[in-house]
């Protein structure tokens, strides 16, 4: 993530190594200089009771990478399969760019940018769920 630059509104908080940083009052931008920090916009979040859609499920994982709390080798093959698993439900161009984005980031231990290309997916898998018959 060498060059990262991060927008911070005031009070915004994100998780940078394991460390949570509060921004100040005023709107501030931070440059992450240091390569494959881990990096987790605590707004952006999933918490654990929101975990309830095939989408989400793979976003925590990347998730829990970043935050610390899993191992990268281990999350590897969790991640591979479940975005396997997406990409024979979302089949559409767009959502097919996205989960090949996710897995040549999860390739290169990018979890930050695998997440990134798998939040993308939420408001499509959102309609999709929203569409379904009850």
């Amino acid at each position: 993530m060498t060059g990262l630059v991060l927008k911070l509104a005031p009070k915004e908080r994100v998780l940078i190594n394991g460390a949570v940083i509060e921004n100040g009052e005023r709107r501030s931008r931070l440059a992450i200089m240091t390569p494959n920090a881990n990096i987790l916009r605590l707004r952006d979040a999933i918490h654990p009771g929101e975990v309830n859609t095939p989408v989400r499920r793979v976003c925590y994982i990347a998730q829990l990478v970043l935050s610390g709390d899993a191992d990268p080798e281990e999350a590897k093959l969790q991640l591979l399969r479940g975005i396997e698993q997406l990409s024979q439900v979302l089949t559409d161009h767009d959502s097919r760019t996205q989960l090949n984005a996710a897995t040549l980031a999860v390739i290169d231990n990018q979890h930050y940018q695998a997440l990134k290309a798998l939040r993308s997916l939420l408001p499509r898998e959102e309609r999709l769920l929203s569409a379904r018959p009850s």
